[in-house]
């Protein structure tokens, strides 16, 4: 891999947290409550399966009980999120990724533990949909799995497109991703470390591929000017 961790870190800088993502409202925590009380609806007394195919593939911030591959048929992974905060800033934005209509995505899924299902399910809700604007982002899908099809939780996917940006050439993604830096790291850093994990579960993702050449090449020009 081209985008190694010594050009990662030299997209890592500190920022300081400049609060909520400009033009967003925060999500109140009766909202919040409202759209756990649904998803546990929902699911009756199911076990509650996450789909993961980006950070949440290595940094769950949960204790899963079981993990598994899955692929979602219909999905694919895109760096499709235009993000001012956390791994960016309004003075250089930059993207992240939701998963959009068509193709197949590979990841894995996780099981909540039904010891700590609402308390853990909460926790994840609230890191993944921290704005009202975006609550239409987490959804049900049907993945394959070695045990036959789940129903999968996933988050950032819609055919809405709140938030999300209109289809970017890969070079202007490529330079969006090796500028961006927040308060939760760079840009580079989360295809980085994705990528990383999608190899360690058998999991190679051409396009990802090809982006951290991309983004490694701007890193070393920019380094070089």
């Amino acid at each position: 891999m081209l985008l190694t961790p010594e050009l990662v870190a030299l997209t890592l800088r500190d920022v300081l947290d400049d609060g909520p993502e400009p033009g967003w409202t925060p999500l109140s925590e009766a909202e919040l409550d409202c759209l756990v009380d649904r998803i546990e609806r929902e699911v009756g007394g199911e076990p509650i399966w996450v789909f993961a195919y980006g950070s949440l593939i290595w940094n769950p911030e949960f204790k899963p009980t079981a993990r598994m591959r899955a692929s979602a048929y219909g999905w694919h992974r895109s760096f499709s999120l235009r993000i001012e905060r956390w791994r960016a800033t309004s003075e250089q934005p930059g993207l992240m990724m939701a998963l959009e209509r068509g193709g197949r995505c590979d990841g894995v899924v996780l099981r909540l533990s039904e010891e700590r299902r609402r308390q853990d399910l909460r926790a994840l809700v609230a890191r993944e949909i921290k704005y009202h604007e975006v609550a239409d982002m987490v959804r049900w899908v049907r993945v394959q799995t070695p045990e036959g099809m789940k129903n999968a939780l996933t988050f950032w996917a819609s055919t809405r497109r709140s938030g999300l940006t209109k289809p970017l050439p890969i070079p202007t993604t490529a330079e969006l991703i090796a500028n961006a830096c927040g308060q939760g790291g760079s840009c580079a850093q989360y295809l980085h470390n994705t990528i990383v994990d999608l190899e360690a579960e058998g999991i190679r993702d051409r396009n990802l591929w090809h982006l951290q050449a991309l983004v490694a090449e701007r890193i070393k020009a920019k380094q070089a000017a």
